[in-house]
């Protein structure tokens, strides 16, 4: 009888702690996808801010667009998984003038993560579960950032870490309630104050997600200083991006 009785309590237990597993499971997946809405025909306003190398790279310029990034389809990738594509376009600041088509990128939702893949085929996991201050994966991992000939090898080892979760976060749009930070990547090579006698290579990227709304803010920044060959110059591939959300229709 006491056999029988720790078994139909044990298995009750059991019973229990899967359940709970399996409720705490659902509820993990939902709010990864609460941070990024994606549904056809959704489309996002955002300024644009561009870093740009200037003429024989003597300074990094900065120039100011709005940017609309438009869900267009649904379809499945070569891996047969469910993804959407999406159409940015932009404009000037004032939008005086006809939008005009920039790019084109990818967004994947998984069972764990969602990944994108931008329009030069560089496929990154922007969020991955559980989504928990401190929790962290390595981002750029499809990246070939390692051959000799990789022009990405700056991109090696991100470690994202999520922070600031559930924390209100003000944009153009409005403050948002409850977002989730992901930090990205925070390195200066090597560290110091920047001196153009010297070689410097600055690498800092940080996005920020609303709940029930998806990309709110985007701040991305590679550049590399060079002195030799002289003159000192920032070499070409120097680039930056700052996403700030104005609108969601």
């Amino acid at each position: 009888m006491k056999f029988s009785l720790y078994r139909i309590l044990f298995a009750a237990f059991l019973f229990c702690f899967l359940y709970s597993c399996k409720k705490d499971d659902l509820i993990s997946k939902q709010n990864l996808l609460d941070y990024y809405l994606l549904q056809v025909g959704k489309v996002f306003i955002y300024r644009l801010d561009s870093t740009v190398t200037a003429p024989f790279g003597t300074a990094l310029l900065l120039k100011s667009y709005h940017a609309k990034d438009s869900i267009a389809s649904l379809f499945n990738d070569n891996l047969g998984r469910e993804s959407y594509t999406v159409y940015r376009f932009t404009t000037d600041t004032l939008e005086q003038f006809p939008w005009q088509y920039q790019s084109t990128y990818y967004i994947t939702p998984t069972d764990e993560t969602i990944e994108l893949t931008d329009d030069n085929n560089l496929r990154f996991i922007k969020l991955k579960l559980p989504v928990r201050n401190n929790f962290s994966w390595q981002g750029n991992s499809y990246i070939d950032t390692r051959s000799a000939n990789s022009a990405y090898q700056y991109l090696d080892g991100w470690n994202y870490t999520y922070s600031e979760v559930n924390m209100p976060y003000t944009v153009l749009k409005g403050m948002l309630d409850s977002t989730v930070t992901v930090l990205q990547r925070d390195e200066t090579s090597p560290e110091g104050p920047f001196d153009p006698q010297f070689y410097q290579q600055r690498n800092y990227s940080v996005e920020i997600y609303g709940k029930g709304v998806g990309l709110i803010y985007k701040d991305f920044l590679h550049s590399t200083w060079q002195t030799t060959p002289e003159p000192a110059h920032y070499e070409n591939d120097s680039y930056g991006i700052k996403l700030n959300l104005i609108e969601v229709r």
